[in-house]
């Protein structure tokens, strides 16, 4: 059973940053993307920044210019830069793996909360 361990969150003034770190605790088969989704309280799920095996990173218009994926897809690794925090940023942060074919992997979230 692989699990995804994420961490980084926190409390952060408006205009800030953070570093959202996710690690796999093994290798994925048919994995083809990786990515970070939130929610906030009272709202759906949405996603926040996508990184593709093949493809070009994408991310939801409201964090463009502002949050950066990276990582490795190989090592099951991804990391979300996050400047320029905005207090809408708050939310439980997820990460997940996409597979191809199977069940998708999903962290247990991470709190990130932005005051004003």
């Amino acid at each position: 059973q692989v699990q995804l361990v994420e961490s980084g969150g926190g409390l952060v003034q408006a205009g800030g940053s953070l570093r959202l770190s996710c690690q796999a605790s093994g290798s994925v088969s048919l994995l083809n993307a990786m990515g970070w989704q939130r929610q906030a309280p009272g709202k759906e799920l949405e996603l926040v920044a996508l990184m593709p095996v093949a493809g070009s990173a994408k991310y939801a218009d409201s964090v463009k210019g502002r949050f950066t994926i990276s990582g490795d897809t190989a090592k099951v690794t991804v990391f979300l830069d996050m400047m320029s925090l905005k207090a809408e940023d708050t939310a439980v942060y997820y990460c997940y793996v996409s597979r191809s074919l199977g069940r998708d992997y999903w962290g247990q979230g991470t709190q990130v909360t932005v005051s004003s």
